[in-house]
C-alpha cells in the first residue's frame, strides 16, 4: 500500500501539499509560497493514509521535515518485526530515533501473546522453571507467575496486535 503524507505549512497564508515519496516532497516543497510571495520553509508532516503499522511507526519516531525522507525509505525497506522493535524502542522505552541508523534493538525481547498469563504458561511449557513432573503441573499458579512477570515485562498493542516485551 502506498503511504500518503501531507506537508502542512506553519505559515497560515500558504497551502500545503500531499506526497508519497521523498522525491515528490523535494519537488513540491521548493515551490510553496505564502500569500506574500515568500518561500515557505517550515512544515508539519502529517500521516494521512497507509498501513496501521506505518502510522504507528510515524507517531513513534515523530515524523518531521528532518526525517521524512528516511521514514519513507525505512517504511519500504524494513520488515514488520523491525518496525515493531523501533516503535517499542523509541515510542515506549525512550531511545532516540537516529535517522542514519536503524538498529535492530536486539535488547528487546518480544512475545506474541495476548496477556501475561499466556506468557507464564509459555515459560512453564518451555521449561524456564525446570522440569516439572506432570502430576504437579495442575498445581502451578499461572496467575501468580503472571503478576511476577509484570514487574519486568510490559504489554502493548501495535496495529491491532497484542504483544508483550521486555527491554534487557
Amino acid at each position: 500500500m502506498t503511504i500518503t503524507l501531507h506537508a502542512q505549512p506553519y505559515d497560515l497564508s500558504a497551502n500545503g501539499f500531499y506526497f508519497s515519496s521523498a522525491e515528490e516532497y523535494a519537488d513540491k516543497v521548493r515551490n510553496v509560497k505564502n500569500a506574500y510571495g515568500d518561500v515557505v520553509e517550515e512544515f508539519e508532516i502529517q500521516f494521512i493514509d497507509g498501513e496501521e503499522l506505518d502510522c504507528t511507526f510515524a507517531k513513534a519516531i515523530g515524523i518531521s521535515q528532518a526525517n521524512v525522507a528516511r521514514f519513507l525509505e525505512l517504511v519500504e525497506d524494513l520488515e514488520d518485526w523491525k518496525k515493531i522493535n523501533l516503535i517499542i524502542a523509541v515510542g515506549e522505552i525512550g531511545y532516540d530515533f537516529d535517522p542514519c541508523n536503524e538498529s535492530d534493538h536486539d535488547d528487546i525481547e518480544l512475545y506474541r501473546v495476548d496477556n501475561m498469563r499466556e506468557l507464564a504458561e509459555q515459560f512453564v511449557e518451555e521449561g524456564l522453571f525446570g522440569d516439572i513432573p506432570e502430576r504437579l503441573q495442575f498445581y502451578i499458579d499461572y496467575d501468580a507467575i503472571a503478576r511476577d512477570l509484570a514487574f519486568d515485562y510490559s504489554e502493548i498493542e501495535i496495529a491491532g496486535e497484542r504483544l508483550i516485551y521486555r527491554a534487557c
